[in-house]
């Protein structure tokens, strides 16, 4: 006779493995019924990883170019939407701008940013908005931008001296670029070159630019971890490693700044902020705050605010002089505008800037075909809904391959050519309203600090053209140029610009 007591395990097993297959079918009804955009069919696990190569923006606009400017992916659990045109980048920014306002969960957001509390990768919500408020009424107003571009002017002028003094040898420019933009950053930022030699600083120059390169790339890397959270654990590539080390090196020289900016506004009476930390400090006292800023917050948008501000404008600029250098008779048309406007006995200054239409054709072009981030930053549904006749589902990762639009044919003639006129007489800007060109990105998202980023890329290149002959080093030609990127957070080049420099103005001025 059959024991009762095995019969009843025996039992409840298949009724729960009935039930779990029961839930498993009646899952997957539901996911037929979704009309999804089209897309690759994924693999188990991995889903469709295995499409992703070395530089993701242009995997995602080969898979476009068969599935079409809406398309599904799966990367390991998560499933993926992206945007390949312009129609889609308007839906996505703009029109249900709000349903795709958040940010995914990552693990370079958890590690290198106080667990998602600066301006890029804090959620949508009460926190993000009153961030968001802080930047636009004081960190990026006209009025502090104004008043810091006597920052800017000495920071290029120091530049114009140290390529002056590197004259007729080959530079590596990206270094050049880096320094300018670093200490225009910090000063405006932290109140001071904190990165000079000849400060006792707790970090030194080089150190600092390795981290700041260090946050790029772990900011922009496809961590297996983040698409596959049950092996995240794993840390396969040995990304969250790296992430943690970062962190506490950063954590150490942002506890310095605080300290040191805490220590000048208790020493002084009726103390008035001189510098960004010193307005974050302030907003953090502030007992009208909705959102208290805490002091890992401070740090978090400190560290935001010295890595945008730092790494963009050289990344552009190096790109531009790159396509210069393969074009020379575009190098010639702007030398032309340049004397023409400004003339041979002084530098150009930000206020020139709208009466040389050529050298803002110049950088809109560049922009256009080396954007800073090719898929702007990941944004995350909110709710389910429907974009072009399609569903998204809640929780659903959306890019925007803006690097694929910036070479789509039916927008751009000769897409893949550098070509500045292109954008002569016609009322395009990269302010975020036109989306055939969104270098910063557009709606609630968008870069906050694209003005101060916009002026910096356009004076230093004015300069730079009007100040300097340039030409390749080591007998390289134009046509030899590697314009090969490499991809993270940012997308420089692969190989760093080596140029021969040549003042070409009077003497007195360097």
């Amino acid at each position: 006779m059959e024991n009762p007591a095995s019969w009843t395990w025996t039992a409840y097993a298949a009724v729960w493995l009935s039930i779990l297959a029961l839930f498993l079918f009646s899952r997957n009804l539901r996911k037929k019924k979704l009309n999804l955009p089209p897309g690759p069919k994924p693999w188990p696990i991995i889903g469709n990883l295995n499409l992703i190569g070395s530089l993701p923006h242009q995997s995602l606009h080969q898979l476009s170019q068969k599935y079409g400017p809406l398309m599904h992916l799966q990367f390991g659990s998560f499933p993926i939407v992206v945007g390949s045109s312009v129609e889609m980048a308007k839906i996505f920014l703009k029109t249900m701008d709000v349903n795709f306002v958040s940010r995914p969960k990552t693990a370079a957001g958890k590690y290198t940013t106080y667990n998602y509390s600066n301006i890029t990768w804090s959620p949508y919500g009460p926190y993000w908005r009153q961030a968001r408020k802080m930047c636009i009424m004081e960190l990026f107003s006209a009025r502090r931008l104004d008043s810091y571009e006597y920052i800017r002017v000495e920071e290029m002028n120091s530049l114009f001296k140290e390529l002056f003094k590197s004259a007729g040898k080959p530079i590596l420019l990206k270094d050049y670029l880096s320094t300018v933009s670093l200490n225009v950053i910090s000063r405006m930022v932290l109140g001071k070159r904190y990165l000079d030699e000849s400060d006792n600083s707790i970090v030194s120059p080089e150190e600092f630019k390795k981290m700041l390169d260090e946050l790029f790339l772990l900011n922009g890397v496809f961590n297996i971890g983040d698409s596959i959270p049950y092996i995240d654990f794993l840390d396969l590539q040995g990304y969250i490693k790296r992430m943690k080390v970062l962190s506490k090196k950063f954590d150490r020289f942002l506890e310095h700044v605080l300290d040191e900016h805490n220590a000048k506004r208790k020493a002084t009476e009726n103390y008035v902020s001189k510098d960004m930390v010193d307005v974050l400090l302030e907003l953090a006292d502030d007992p009208n705050l909705e959102v208290k800023l805490e002091r890992h917050g401070v740090k978090a948008f400190t560290q935001d605010l010295l890595a945008g501000g730092t790494e963009s404008s050289a990344v552009t600029v190096e790109w531009a002089i790159s396509e210069l250098l393969k074009k020379p008779e575009i190098f010639n048309k702007a030398r032309e505008e340049l004397d023409r406007v400004i003339g041979r006995k002084r530098w150009v200054q930000e206020e020139d800037i709208p009466s040389l239409p050529y050298i803002e054709s110049i950088v809109k072009e560049t922009m256009r075909l080396h954007p800073v981030a090719p898929m702007l930053v990941p944004r995350l549904s909110r709710e389910d809904c429907k974009v072009g006749g399609y569903d998204i589902q809640k929780g659903t990762r959306v890019l925007v391959n803006v690097w694929t639009i910036g070479r789509d044919p039916t927008v751009w003639e000769k897409a893949n050519e550098f070509c500045p006129e292109r954008f002569i007489g016609k009322e395009i800007d990269v302010k975020g309203q036109d989306f055939e060109l969104l270098p910063f990105g557009s709606g609630r998202r968008m870069c906050p600090g694209y003005s101060l980023g916009l002026k910096v890329i356009q004076a230093s290149l004015a300069n730079l053209l009007h100040g300097f002959k340039w030409k390749l080093a080591d007998d390289m030609t134009p046509e030899n140029l590697n314009m090969e990127e490499i991809f993270g957070l940012s997308t420089p080049r692969k190989y760093p610009l080596t140029a021969v420099v040549e003042p070409c103005l009077p003497l007195d001025l360097y």
